[in-house]
């Protein structure tokens, strides 16, 4: 263990036992609206935690972990995923393509309904695609560049023509579009702009009925959500609270003024959570990873070298060690990540070894200097942002910022607010930008949102045009077998070209009650037990 983790250790240790040490002597919060398993007019009621606000209940173009929560449970997608990060039926039964890879189709139950009373069909699945397609919302619109038109051959069955085959689009459309209806966005003059910030509807277990901004969010029970055996949810309500950061949570949950954590605890939080009878942990696989991405728009950043410089300043085991406490795995500083083991054979790419020495190699062979002999390279001082809210980057930045000096290069930290954070990440207003990505399940479509000219996600700025043609290779591939060649290409080209840095794949735990029973876990913290059949399922004990 170097000097800068030893000082990191001391330094995390006082917060860390104060926190722990406060946990067992919890004020009640005389503000608390929501205790106990019931609401002010005494319904059944599940209270979930999470650190930010919904900043917008359109779920075609939210993208906030509290926005797809909410959203999630009013707008179903035609597929889910089971435990083994599988796509599997929910509102479609069945799908696949023609022979020749240019029609797609599905078919979907016929028991979905709004909660107005008018169903859920082939037509809002067409709806819903074509507003996306024709004004680009969120990150499905850079999943359908194959999409050329659709048609409802019945109530429950829908036929995609497609300009090329693509192997990805059923998947990627499948699980990441939610249904919308028709009815009601379909009367406004722009889908993207429509708020959808009162007298909501919805076909999912629950639907919004009373949002205080920032604060508390409540949903009511919808009588029809077939997708669980019940045929609807177990609990009355459902009210998502917002709490400054995930240690309030927790003093939350152990004082009975939550009922569940929707956000990943740190893993000291949840070592320490074991030994509490009244609580209950979940653990599930990440199906993402947490990276640093370098805005390559700004020079010096669009220099390979101080890309790989920065790459090589960090000590990445021991970020997995001290601060995720081994609850993560090495991605070998790929895209294509161990996690998914079908893009793995004949890869071998491997993890950016730390080591600062080379670092300097780096940034002195491309001519940078420290002519006032302060230990920093002139000329190299960085911001990088990230979300405040999220305990283990907001540690591992100040891990990043130390060993990056040792290595001359000055890193200045911005923990800004979620809101703030997504803003200035979307419009590129940043140096070096430190997240995570929840699911990145079709590599074959999800590419094209990281790393094509006009991705939704590409922060970086990446614009290399052997990766554009590879993604338009692994695109038309009908089967893996056939996208694994050019897709292991472009993970090759984006490890040496530091066009991403993967840090690690995280394992997530997370905690809820243990007066409540019937949650069902899925893959990754964005489904987490906060899945619309989760909290379908749940039941007070």
């Amino acid at each position: 263990m170097n000097s800068t983790v030893r000082k990191h250790l001391a330094r995390l240790a006082l917060p860390l036992a104060l926190m722990l040490g406060l946990a067992g002597c919890v004020p009640s919060d005389p503000n608390a609206q929501d205790t106990e398993g019931a609401g002010d007019d005494g319904a059944n009621q599940l209270v979930v935690g999470t650190t930010a606000g919904v900043v917008n209940f359109n779920p075609l173009v939210g993208n906030s972990r509290t926005d797809t929560w909410v959203t999630n449970l009013m707008y179903p997608s035609m597929m889910t995923l089971n435990d083994n990060a599988e796509k599997v039926p929910a509102v479609a039964t069945e799908w696949g393509y023609s022979e020749d890879g240019l029609t797609a189709w599905v078919e979907l139950r016929d028991d979905m309904e709004w909660t107005d009373g008018e169903p859920l069909n082939a037509e809002d699945v067409i709806f819903t695609i074509n507003a996306i397609k024709e004004e680009q919302l969120g990150t499905v619109a850079g999943m359908i560049a194959a999409y050329e038109s659709a048609e409802a051959v019945s109530d429950t069955r829908i036929e995609f023509s497609l300009s090329r085959p693509d192997g990805a689009f059923l998947n990627s459309v499948g699980f990441w579009m939610p249904i919308v209806p028709e009815h009601i966005f379909g009367e406004a003059e722009s889908v993207g702009e429509f708020a959808n910030d009162s007298d909501w509807v919805s076909a999912g277990p629950f639907v919004l009925t009373e949002v205080e901004d920032g604060q508390r969010y409540v949903l009511e029970a919808t009588e029809n959500y077939p997708l669980v055996e019940s045929g609807s949810a177990q609990v009355e309500e459902v009210v998502f609270r917002v709490f400054p950061d995930v240690n309030t949570e927790v003093l939350a949950l152990r004082a009975g003024e939550l009922d569940m954590i929707g956000n990943a605890l740190p893993p000291a939080v949840a070592e320490d959570l074991s030994g509490d009878e009244s609580v209950q942990l979940f653990t599930v696989p990440s199906l993402g990873w947490a990276h640093m991405q370098y805005n390559m728009r700004r020079p010096p950043l669009d220099q390979v070298e101080v890309r790989r410089a920065l790459a090589h300043a960090v000590d990445y085991e021991a970020i997995r060690q001290v601060v995720l406490g081994g609850n993560a795995i090495s991605a070998n500083s790929s895209v294509l990540t161990p996690v998914y083991e079908q893009w793995q054979d004949g890869l071998n790419l491997e993890e950016y070894a730390y080591d600062p020495e080379m670092s300097r190699q780096l940034l002195e062979d491309a001519g940078f200097t420290d002519e006032d002999g302060d230990g920093a390279y002139d000329g190299l001082s960085f911001e990088m942002v990230y979300d405040q809210g999220d305990p283990m980057i907001s540690t591992w930045a100040e891990l990043v910022r130390d060993q990056s000096l040792e290595a001359g290069i000055t890193i200045e930290l911005s923990g800004l607010d979620r809101n703030t954070y997504l803003a200035r990440t979307n419009e590129r207003d940043f140096d070096i930008y430190a997240g995570s990505w929840a699911i990145i399940d079709e590599p074959q479509s999800n590419f094209a949102l990281l790393f094509s000219p006009d991705g939704f996600i590409n922060y970086a700025g990446v614009d290399d045009p052997e990766i554009n043609r590879l993604m338009e290779e692994a695109a038309s591939a009908l089967t893996p077998e056939e996208a694994q060649e050019p897709l292991q290409e472009i993970a090759r080209i984006v490890h040496d070209q530091v066009y991403d840095n993967v840090m690690y794949v995280e394992t997530f735990n997370f905690a809820a009650s243990s007066e409540w029973s019937g949650f069902v876990p899925k893959p990754s913290d964005l489904l987490s037990i906060v899945n619309p059949e989760s909290l379908a399922s749940v039941s007070q004990e």
